[in-house]
């Protein structure tokens, strides 16, 4: 049978999951409409952006995951959301904040091993704008997406 698995986990880490609405409705003892009408209510509204899995990053591949720091520098200190949209262009990064304190921006990068995260650094973190990084490898990820890992 055809290997599909690379193109489910692409389409499902961009949100093409729907929640079950009976064992939603079985969770909250209430009635499967009255749950989805809620749930279109949220999706109307903008409640809900996206319906996504929630994966065990070893098996698929992604198992290092990075958190780094980053310093802007001084033209792009007044619109970090310039430097923060570029850098959410790429895929390996799964997430893009901008934060207060002694950094402008962190991101979480997800890669296969070290030697990935490597080729990642030296392509992504020279963008313009960047002036220094401080990278936190993660040693055991215990929750994530709201969900304790086993």
């Amino acid at each position: 049978m055809k290997n599909l698995r690379p193109g489910i986990i692409e389409l499902l880490k961009k949100g093409s999951c729907t929640p079950r609405i009976s064992d939603l409705a079985s969770k909250l003892h209430s009635k499967s409409t009255t749950v989805h009408y809620n749930v279109k209510q949220m999706e109307h509204d903008g409640t809900i952006k996206s319906y996504k899995a929630v994966f065990d990053y070893n098996k698929i591949g992604e198992g290092f995951c990075t958190y780094v720091l980053i310093s802007l520098g001084k033209q792009e200190y007044k619109s970090p959301e310039v430097v923060a949209g570029e850098l959410a262009k790429y895929g390996n990064i799964e997430s893009v904040d901008i934060v207060t304190g002694q950094w402008e921006i962190i991101i979480k990068v997800r890669t296969k091993d070290i030697a990935e995260y490597y080729e990642f650094a030296k392509k992504v973190l020279s963008l313009h704008g960047i002036e220094k990084t401080h990278t936190l490898n993660s040693m055991h990820q215990v929750k994530t997406e709201f969900m304790t890992m086993g």
